[in-house]
Order: structure tokens, then C-alpha cells, then sequence
């Protein structure tokens, strides 16, 4: 008896639910509608014909994209001493690099360093604008010395922030035979 007078409610309920009507936009709502995405439209491509006019002046770009192009380089195949570190801003506007993160990598374990610079200068952070690359030369034996057990770890990867924290970009390079590739 339960079941009879539950399926009775059940089928009273679902007639009252999927008896609604469906009310589609008013005529004059989507005419708004589309009025107002036309017009962005057309304040976008002034805007942009605005600004390559008067391309004498610095002007920040309408989109703004931060992109880089990050190569990692070493100079032998296997246990290499030297890394060269190559970034290219890539993006339509300037970069504000912050110091390079350089990782070395095991298959559990990672070790980090920050790099400050070269040959004991100090140039980070670095304002990089668009078009132009940086290279760094980065010799591996000083991390050596530091951490002798650095010299089992197969894979070494330069990760690049900007200095308000986003990443930007990143490469590895193998530093010696390993029999997975991590």
C-alpha cells in the first residue's frame, strides 16, 4: 500500500515539475544584446588602430603577454661542466626577471638554488624588453663542490619567474645516462 501511494505522489509531483512553461528572451533584450557586443567590437578595433598610429609614444600594448623563451644548453654530452642559460622575451612588453631557479633532479629527491649571477656580479633582477635575449653562463662544478652527491643526480632544469612571482617558462637537460627518462 506504501508503494502505490508513493508512486501515486511521485507521478502528481512530476506532472506539476515538467509542466513548466519555457520563456525565451524577449525580441528586444537579444536586439540589446547583440547592439552591445557589436559595439565592443568596434571600440576594440579603434582602440587598436588608435595605438599603432601614435606607435612613437611607449605605450603599453592592449593585450599584454609575458612570454619567454627559455633554453638550457651544456657543453659536453654527459657530465657536462659548464650550463648556458639563453632567455628571449618573446612576449609585446617588457620583463622584470627574477633570479633563476636552477633544480637539480633525482627521481625523489630535488635540490634548488637561486642564481644571483655570474663570475661574483650580481644582476637580478633584470629588466628584459621585448626582443632582446639574455644568456648566462652557469659552471655546474661549483655546485659540485657545494654538494658532492649532486654528481648522481641525472636531470638538471632552470625554471623563470618574474619578479611578481608568476612563471614564466622552463627547460631541462640530461646530465648524464640514466635508464628512465624522469
Amino acid at each position: 500500500m506504501k508503494k502505490v501511494l508513493g508512486i501515486f505522489v511521485f507521478l502528481l509531483f512530476s506532472k506539476l515539475l515538467l509542466a513548466q512553461n519555457e520563456v525565451g528572451p524577449d525580441g528586444q533584450k537579444l536586439l540589446w544584446g547583440v547592439l552591445a557586443i557589436a559595439g565592443l567590437v568596434v571600440a576594440f578595433v579603434v582602440l587598436k588602430k588608435k595605438g599603432k598610429k601614435n606607435n612613437s609614444s611607449k605605450r603599453r600594448p592592449f593585450f599584454a603577454f609575458r612570454r619567454v623563451r627559455v633554453e638550457l644548453n651544456k657543453d659536453r654530452m654527459y657530465y657536462p661542466d659548464a650550463l648556458q642559460l639563453i632567455i628571449k622575451n618573446t612576449g609585446n612588453i617588457y620583463i622584470d626577471l627574477d633570479r633563476p631557479l636552477l633544480v637539480f633532479d633525482n627521481f625523489w629527491l630535488k635540490r634548488k638554488f637561486r642564481l644571483n649571477g655570474a663570475g661574483n656580479r650580481i644582476f637580478y633582477p633584470l629588466y628584459l624588453e621585448k626582443g632582446h635575449e639574455h644568456t648566462l653562463e652557469i659552471d655546474i662544478n661549483r655546485f659540485y663542490y657545494h654538494d658532492k652527491r649532486l654528481k648522481k643526480f641525472p636531470k638538471a632544469k632552470m625554471i623563470i619567474y618574474d619578479v611578481e612571482g608568476r612563471r614564466l617558462g622552463s627547460a631541462s637537460v640530461y646530465l648524464r645516462k640514466t635508464l628512465f627518462k624522469l
